[in-house]
């Protein structure tokens, strides 16, 4: 079997190395043939920076990397007049204040210049990008263009919004400047995690064309199922045998864990990232979340109120709810989508439905919530010894520790919510954020049962045990034993179980 691509997000480097490649050439192609601008919207660690090194080696020419893949007779064709290709990593750049800022791009354009020997002489890093262009097409011919996490400065800085605004400001006249020499640029890609707005960075440079959300383009990153279950067959058969179980039974437990990533409704994906490190440690596990939530997300969840997780489970929104603000200003589940915490589930008319794309994600959220909002330490541990407690059948044990929770939360916080669905939900990221299988409110014939828990310990004989619970909110400690009642009677009569019968 081929080594897995960890952490590569060059093309030569991966193709060199003989490094396994989902092949996604021919989708990029596409991309080439049926346009010249564009721009790309993904979240983190779904293979960004991994096209555009292939879109470089494309333009190139390097038809020794392509060797067997879709593109390769174009690439073959294009080694014959390749084109000279200028990539920019904005990630790279110092963006803890303006002036580094600054200097660091500054620096980047200079190290480009001395590479094709042209001096630059404007001063400003505006002038200093012009430049770079328009002496490199005058050597060269027309250029291509890739440009690489082009919102990295906002993003890190959204806590400050005055900051965010100059640093707005600063790349809106950076890359106004690929408008301005539009004649000398054979081809545009520009990707974020973040959509442009109207009045954003993109303001000037309108002629880019969003492919964020369409379908044509919505699997050029990410692993369909056809991919995943062809490129890691081998895999899938070894993980399998290594777990006593079929290839099936993997594959079933890939979906509930890792797919559901949707970008227009209708094709799914995995997150390559999760899909990679589950084949490398061979378990199942939450990989995304664990290799480092991102600080904007962090410090925009601090500073907004987002609501409980269970809110934006199957939440209808406008096909343009990513872009009708900026993304520090945006809509909870704005945000939670591009940062790929949301996904669309269903797509009509003008509407968008949303919810988790899976069970890592749900999890992630749930983790989030409990450290951020809540601020509970040990929640990973706790929901452990809950999970103990009721698979042991030992209620009183669950209330106490339940109980340990919530004494740990802020005053201000555990008053102003004080209620049924607040309280279920709370139970619910505790499971979740120790990585147990919760469901909140699943849907039967005769109604929703409040909580349910799997347990799967033995998936080789497919034995499970599944707890069913019923939040009742007893506003007197005398209401306490009529509600207990109230509710074990309400799980018979509406047969919540009955789903869940071998």
């Amino acid at each position: 079997m081929k080594a897995l691509p960890i952490g590569i997000q060059s093309f030569e480097r991966l193709r060199e190395n003989n490094y396994l490649y989902v092949d996604k050439t021919e989708k990029i192609l596409d991309l080439i043939t049926k346009g010249e601008r564009y721009f790309l919207s993904r979240p983190r660690r779904f293979g960004k920076s991994l096209t555009l090194s292939t879109l470089e080696a494309m333009f190139k020419g390097q038809y020794n990397l392509f060797k067997g893949l879709k593109a390769e007779q174009w690439v073959i064709e294009q080694s014959k007049n390749p084109a000279t290709v200028l990539r920019f990593d904005i990630s790279v750049c110092e963006t803890e204040n303006m002036n580094l800022f600054k200097q660091s791009l500054s620096e980047m354009l200079s190290r480009i210049a001395r590479r094709f020997n042209i001096n630059l002489y404007s001063q400003t890093v505006t002038g200093m990008f012009a430049d770079l262009i328009e002496e490199i097409y005058n050597l060269h011919g027309r250029i291509v263009i890739l440009i690489d996490e082009y919102d990295k400065p906002i993003l890190d800085n959204i806590g400050n919004l005055e900051q965010v605004e100059q640093f707005r400001s600063t790349l809106s006249s950076f890359y106004a400047v690929l408008k301005s020499c539009d004649d000398y640029l054979r081809f545009i890609m520009i990707t974020g995690i973040s959509k442009f707005t109207k009045v954003g960075v993109f303001s000037a440079l309108n002629n880019l064309e969003d492919i964020s959300m369409d379908e044509q383009f919505s699997d050029i990153v990410g692993y369909t199922q056809q991919e995943l279950e062809y490129f890691f067959n081998d895999r899938i058969r070894s993980v399998a045998e290594k777990m006593k179980i079929t290839g099936e039974d993997i594959i079933m437990r890939l979906k509930n864990y890792y797919d559901g990533f949707s970008f227009d409704g209708t094709v799914r994906l995995y997150n390559p990232f999760s899909i990679l490190q589950f084949f490398k440690k061979e378990e199942f596990n939450n990989y995304w979340y664990e290799s480092g939530s991102p600080s904007f997300i962090v410090e925009w969840m601090k500073d907004h109120q987002i609501g409980e997780p269970e809110e934006y489970r199957h939440k209808t929104v406008q096909k343009d709810f990513t872009t009708s603000q900026e993304i520090e200003r945006a809509d909870p589940s704005s945000f939670l989508f591009q940062s790929g915490y949301l996904t669309i589930e269903k797509k009509q008319e003008q509407l968008f439905t949303l919810d988790y794309p899976n069970r890592e994600v749900l999890d992630s959220i749930s983790s989030m919530y409990l450290k951020l909002v809540y601020k509970i330490e040990g929640y990973a541990s706790l929901g452990n010894e809950i999970w103990k407690a009721l698979r042991e059948g030992n209620i009183s044990d669950v209330v106490k520790l339940y109980n340990t929770a919530l004494a740990g939360i802020p005053y201000d916080d555990y008053f102003k919510n004080k209620n049924e669905f607040w309280y279920r939900s709370m139970f619910v990221m505790l499971l979740r954020g120790a990585g147990i299988i919760a469901y909140n409110e699943p849907h039967t014939s005769k109604g929703r049962a409040d909580v349910v828990i799997h347990f799967e310990n033995d998936i080789r004989n497919r034995k499970k045990l599944v707890i069913i619970l019923e939040f009742k909110f007893a506003k007197k400690s005398s209401e306490v034993e009529k509600m207990k009642l109230k509710g074990e009677i309400q799980i018979r009569e509406n047969e919540y179980g009955k789903n869940y019968e071998t």
